[in-house]
């Protein structure tokens, strides 16, 4: 099929939601650490109980991509499938805040991933289906912005909420300060409205063959035949894809660590306070929000750039570059003492994220079969949430046993991954 090329306000629109989704992905991020604290999680039990993100998008996004590879209808292929999740996220968030117990909090974070994996997978794959080769850097580079804009608002929201409005980021023991529980009912507004903007003002293309389409969708219906597909598009991954998922492995085992363990690390390092009641405590953790702003809205920055210096470049060469920055930033949080000089490693974090969400898929994109563009875009994720499940399996036991369950030591074994993955870049083959 020749695709015609968009407008940038016609790509503007196809990536909208990406804005919503990333509100409930930097509240989660930046907040739900600071919840399971609260509710009483010990420093080592964190990292399992995170464990419900990873492994709902390994389970979640290649499901979700069989399936909307094989739907038709009024609102098109990919759209039904990311407002339905918009709308099952924005009830979790409104809910997660209100947790009574640990168990509670830590069975809102497995409905909250899944619905926001129910979001996310047909995006990636909206983009590749619209975009012809030549506008897919950008495309990409788009929903970075605005994953990056939505995160810097959202990540902030609690310090917002307390330094602007006066509303308390403390609370006695057990319960959630009201700062976060109103930062979360913003996430759920911000994240059905961002989605709904995408579903009325995108248009997709239909099957070429709408005949042919309805035939082998009722040829390949049932679970059987699904997990046949998705097995034997894992078994035929496109060399290019296979390269990658070295590099996101390396990749994500570091944003993982910085995810879980930012709050401990920033709180006891830097701010040396270990009660999460305690004022000192509750600054620490909403100055990590405003951290978690600053990687995201460098990286919104930094999103626009990239494109133009890998078309003179590579994407290779970009995405060397950044990840290697990345894991600098992440190490300096060890040799910082002033909570302000966090801001400037978070710059180098930013140029790392801002990259991972783009050049990876603008590469993997140009080498796999459109007709399967959704499932092989969820098998992606699989190297995405893998690295994931192994950190929130063994970095808890590294923490307890040999880290002295020093948060800071997590982060530092994050940067030296990145580094890792930046040098891996070398030997991925980025062939149309």
């Amino acid at each position: 099929m020749n695709k015609q090329k968009l407008s940038f306000w016609q790509i503007w629109n196809m990536s909208f939601g990406f804005l919503g989704i990333q509100f409930g992905f930097a509240l989660q991020n930046a907040n739900v650490s600071r919840i399971f604290e609260t509710l009483g999680a010990s420093i080592d039990n964190i990292p399992i109980l995170w464990i419900a993100a990873p492994t709902t998008g390994l389970i979640i996004q290649p499901i979700i991509g069989y399936m909307s590879d094989r739907t038709w209808g009024k609102l098109g292929r990919r759209r039904p499938y990311f407002l339905t999740g918009a709308i099952l996220a924005s009830l979790a968030l409104l809910i997660m805040p209100n947790s009574p117990a640990l168990w509670v909090a830590a069975g809102m974070l497995w409905i909250l991933d899944a619905s926001i994996n129910v979001s996310m997978e047909p995006f990636r794959a909206l983009v590749a289906d619209n975009l012809p080769s030549e506008q897919r850097t950008t495309g990409f580079a788009v929903q970075s912005f605005f994953i990056g804009t939505g995160a810097i608002v959202a990540s902030a929201l609690p310090y917002i909420f307390t330094n602007w409005f006066g509303i308390r980021n403390t609370a006695p023991q057990g319960q959630i300060p009201p700062s976060v529980v109103y930062s979360f009912y913003a996430g759920a507004v911000a994240f059905i409205g961002a989605v709904t903007w995408t579903v009325f003002k995108t248009k997709e293309y239909p099957p070429e063959d709408l005949n042919a389409f309805e035939t082998k969708k009722k040829e390949s219906q049932g679970f059987a035949n699904g997990f046949k597909e998705i097995m034997d598009s894992f078994a035929h991954m496109p060399k290019t894809m296979i390269q990658l998922a070295v590099v996101q492995f390396f990749s994500w085992f570091s944003l993982f660590a910085m995810w879980i363990y930012s709050t401990g690390a920033v709180t006891s390092h830097i701010f040396h306070a270990t009660n999460p009641t305690s004022p000192e405590f509750n600054r620490g953790a909403d100055w990590v929000g405003v951290l978690f702003s600053i990687y995201n809205g460098f990286a919104a920055i930094a999103a626009f750039a990239l494109p133009v210096i890998a078309k003179h470049t590579s994407r290779k060469m970009v995405h060397t570059i950044s990840l290697i920055c990345g894991g600098i930033g992440l190490i300096s949080f060890y040799f910082v003492t002033d909570p302000n000089m966090l801001l400037l490693s978070m710059v180098l974090v930013g140029l790392a994220w801002a990259s991972i969400l783009s050049m990876p898929y603008a590469i993997l994109a140009g080498s796999l079969p459109p007709q399967r563009m959704g499932v092989y875009m969820g098998i992606f994720n699989f190297f995405i949430v893998i690295p994931q499940i192994l950190a929130a399996g063994i970095l808890g036991y590294f923490m307890k046993n040999f880290l002295n369950n020093q948060a800071i030591y997590a982060i530092i074994l994050g940067g030296v991954s990145m580094i890792m993955a930046g040098l891996l870049v070398f030997i991925v083959q980025d062939n149309d």
